[in-house]
């Protein structure tokens, strides 16, 4: 395929604007949370679905996206990402009621996942010299970096002037507009592997398993922890887990190669991702509650609080990371990182009812916008080390769905936490206020333990010496995009 450079810088930019809706649609979501929950009469645990509802049906069907493109064409599934996400989008924007937004965030997080799924891939068609193609995936990861800080100011903002509606229809003239730019500028390249089943079953067995994990997870205070229900429908998780497994280690084209995790790196990047992504969404859906509910700030005020971590997350994931990494290997810059991490979320676990920005809020929220900037890049950058480069998209598709589960299972598990301990707290005669920070500072020290392990696992067990890090930097172009996503 031939193509003019400025078409290609142009599409480029048509697919930066695209994936940096999905990204928006992770952050922006968090400042406007209380507002949903005040207008749409959410409870603090049934809150946590307006994020996880995306979370889940994105992590699910990211490797399912990304297979999809790989048979009928990725310009074909990115546009149709784009229109499902644009329609949901607007679904979100008009709802009403929790049901329909919970049902529209799902759709969207579908969208989402399709979208970022073959972007990867269109820039890699686009772009086939190795110099052009690191400075598009240098242009992209940095879109992609700071689409969380554009997320929770622009959330911030609209919330403020406008309504929490208008964070959702937002995305309705950018996701025209890349969708009919998108037609003349994205090349149409066929699918490659028309002959090959596609594995639904594994997609709809794991994305069943992990969503009735997490819903057991949402509901254990409620239910109690003990209960038919929490226990029954952990139980049927796992024995979907187990069909998937055996889906998976018989298919022909499997959704997700089982041999990938014989690798230790791949392996070992998955539990970390884990552990990291649970840490930061708790992070960040507690700090804008905490903010909120609190210290009483106004949603503008919630996204100017968050913009110094997202700005110094963004301007560390582009160039210092990649550089510490060449330095130093992959094991120093992600443990330092998560260490730094962990630290914001203790301090976060000691912030007084009338706490102050500068005193309280922006010392962790610096530390951890150092924290993720650092540990992000060497996180991916240890994935591919062990892949060859030809399935450098699979390993960080894989890597990128463990973290999106994570996240989603992470900040259910550490809501439940904060609702139990508040309760308590409330039963012992405290006042609601402090008993709804007691309940933020007990999520916030098991976030911390969670990005510790991470920091730990990844030091003793990624297995990388610097010239596998530079081979493996390459094909790892998009890192600071992907773990974004």
């Amino acid at each position: 395929m031939s193509m003019d450079n400025r078409t290609r810088w142009l599409a480029l930019i048509i697919l930066c604007c695209g994936d940096l809706m999905i990204v928006l649609d992770t952050t922006i979501v968090n400042v406007a949370l209380p507002s949903i929950r005040d207008d749409l009469g959410f409870s603090p645990t049934s809150l946590a679905w307006v994020v996880n509802a995306y979370l889940l049906t994105f992590g699910g069907f990211l490797l399912l996206g990304g297979r999809l493109g790989d048979l009928y064409g990725h310009r074909k599934l990115f546009l149709i990402g784009i229109a499902l996400f644009t329609l949901s989008s607007l679904a979100c924007g008009l709802a009403t009621t929790q049901g329909l937004l919970v049902a529209a965030r799902a759709v969207q997080g579908l969208g989402g996942a399709v979208v970022s799924a073959v972007a990867f891939s269109l820039i890699m068609v686009l772009f086939t010299e190795p110099g052009e193609r690191a400075k598009a995936m240098g242009v992209f990861g940095f879109v992609m970096s700071g689409g969380g800080a554009i997320g929770v100011l622009l959330g911030g903002v609209l919330t403020d002037v406008l309504n929490w509606h208008w964070i959702f229809l937002v995305n309705i003239p950018i996701g025209a507009g890349v969708f009919f730019a998108s037609l003349k500028l994205l090349p149409a390249a066929p699918g490659q592997a028309a002959r090959e089943r596609l594995d639904v079953a594994g997609a709809i067995t794991v994305t069943t398993a992990l969503m009735l994990a997490v819903y057991a997870i949402v509901n254990g205070n409620d239910a109690g922890w003990g209960s038919t229900q929490t226990v029954g429908l952990l139980a049927l998780s796992l024995a979907l887990i187990a069909v998937f497994l055996l889906i998976e280690s018989r298919v022909a084209a499997p959704l997700m190669p089982l041999g990938l995790f014989k690798l230790r790196n791949v392996a070992t990047a998955n539990v970390v991702g884990v552990l990291w992504a649970a840490a930061m969404f708790a992070w960040f859906f507690l700090s804008a509650l905490y903010l909120q509910y609190v210290l009483g700030y106004s949603p503008l005020e919630v996204g100017l609080g968050f913009l110094p971590t997202n700005v110094i997350m963004g301007a560390l994931s582009v160039g210092v990371s990649a550089k510490l990494v060449m330095r130093y290997g992959v094991r120093p810059p992600l443990g330092v990182g998560l260490t730094i991490a962990a630290a914001g979320l203790v301090l976060f676990a000691h912030a007084p009812v009338d706490g102050t920005y500068v005193v309280d809020v922006l010392p962790p929220m610096i530390l951890l916008g150092i924290g993720a900037g650092i540990a992000f890049n060497p996180l991916l950058l240890a994935a591919m080390s062990d892949v060859a480069p030809q399935e450098s998209g699979l390993a960080s598709g894989v890597v990128n769905t463990a973290f999106m589960m994570g996240g989603a299972l992470g900040l259910a598990t550490l809501a439940s936490i904060a609702a139990s301990r508040t309760d308590s707290l409330r039963a012992s005669g405290e006042d609601a206020v402090a008993a709804l920070n007691g309940g933020y500072h007990a999520a916030f020290l098991v976030g911390a333990a969670f990005a510790l392990g991470g920091a730990v696992i990844g030091t003793v067990f990624f297995r990388t010496n610097l010239a596998q890090a530079h081979a493996g930097h390459e094909a790892a172009g998009a890192v600071p995009a992907t773990a974004q996503d």
